[in-house]
């Protein structure tokens, strides 16, 4: 329930984006133009939540600079695919309640149906590559790459430390 909760409230968020501003500065305090550019890239709303997991990363104490451009650009992939609300809405909905088909479905080709499937499990790998190409850290490109992929316990490595402030971060917006 709580997952459902959380999920409407980023819907709404998104909805109506368009009536928040995104503060640049904020974004361009911590990317080079070239990485900004690919922030700018995304949408309002995915621009609002990336700064949003970037505040929250810096107000539990986190200020790795990698960490802080993954937050930003960890969802830009999903620039390369646009997704209407209703689409995104319908991939989360099916992630959530048949696991299995999304598997499936997230491996498919950005067309059609399937779009908003692949979208969801390719963006990470997608993000990873344009940062790379943007000329993003090593270490950003790998949280970005990675921040759908679960720590399970005790993060074992520094890598693994960040990755899992990423998702926690990340989970609540």
């Amino acid at each position: 329930m709580k997952y459902a909760l959380r999920r409407i409230e980023q819907g709404l968020r998104a909805l109506f984006s368009f009536a928040l501003p995104v503060d640049d500065d904020a974004a361009r305090a911590v990317l080079p133009p070239e990485l900004f550019a690919l922030f700018k890239r995304m949408r309002r709303s995915e621009q609002q939540h990336s700064l949003r997991v970037m505040r929250t990363l810096r107000a539990r104490g986190f200020d790795d600079p990698d960490l802080l451009t993954a937050a930003l650009l960890h969802d830009c992939g999903k620039s390369r695919y646009p997704l209407t609300l209703f689409g995104r809405t319908v991939g989360v909905l099916v992630r959530a309640i048949l696991p299995g088909a999304y598997a499936r479905w997230s491996h498919a080709e950005p067309v059609g149906w399937k779009r908003p499937f692949t979208v969801a499990g390719q963006h990470p790998a997608w993000s990873a590559a344009d940062m790379e190409s943007a000329g993003a850290s090593e270490q950003a490109v790998i949280l970005a790459r990675r921040h759908q992929n679960r720590v399970i316990g005790e993060p074992g490595t520094e890598e693994d430390r960040l990755l899992a402030a990423l998702q926690a971060a990340d989970d609540l917006h």
